[in-house]
């Protein structure tokens, strides 16, 4: 295997839906699918013998939450990128899951080919949201009420541009190419900003960027 091969932990209660997602994922050159699981016990324990890169991870198990799967993985240092998985597009799910922790968010109706890429992308950094989803975050951050910080930026000149630049879209590697950075000072600064501004996620950064007009609406 690779160095550049993703390691993936599928969880899903279904075993139809499972083998279907192994197939997807097994038919790209760069993604291997480490183990299965069938509840939260299984996402916690199997992430913790694998170390994926990525959990691929419903919402809706038998014992734990995808939700307090997400929360408490999110809590712990090294935990992968978590790309929810679901049939659910409902405000309250969506928000509380990206608040979580969530990297990305992909519906069960989206094309299959969407799975493999969204896996790519929060692999290396980047969040991935389902159209429908991403129509959601954008009009929550327009709609919400401003935030006055104070002081009213808490963020470098450089974490400014990281900040904007993150609310573009790009990934880490991305982002230290064009502001001619290493990828390991990119990381750094991405923590700085999410300790400045309270937020768990690219996701919430990007809400956070758009809200106080940082960054354009995508």
């Amino acid at each position: 295997m690779s160095s550049d091969t993703i390691r993936v932990v599928v969880v899903d209660d279904h075993p139809l839906v499972r083998t279907g997602l192994c197939t997807v994922l097994g038919a790209t050159a760069d993604i291997v699918v480490a183990a299965t699981g069938a509840n939260g016990a299984d996402a916690l324990r199997l992430v913790d013998e694998h170390r994926p890169a990525v959990l691929v991870l419903d919402v809706n198990l038998p014992d734990l939450s995808g939700m307090e799967v997400t929360r408490r993985l999110c809590s712990q240092a090294g935990a992968p990128a978590i790309l929810i998985l679901t049939v659910h597009n409902d405000s309250e799910t969506l928000f509380s899951l990206l608040e979580a922790g969530a990297a990305g968010y992909v519906l069960k109706d989206d094309a299959a080919e969407t799975l493999a890429d969204a896996v790519r992308a929060v692999a290396r950094g980047a969040s991935w949201l389902s159209p429908q989803v991403a129509r959601q975050v954008v009009h929550r951050a327009l709609n919400a009420a401003p935030e006055c910080p104070d002081p009213p930026c808490p963020l470098t000149p450089r974490e400014m541009e990281v900040l904007r630049l993150l609310a573009q879209g790009l990934d880490n590697d991305a982002i230290a190419a064009h502001l001619t950075l290493t990828t390991r000072t990119v990381q750094n600064h991405v923590s700085a900003i999410y300790g400045k501004l309270g937020v768990a996620s690219r996701a919430e950064a990007i809400l956070y960027a758009i809200r106080h007009q940082l960054a354009p609406a995508p």
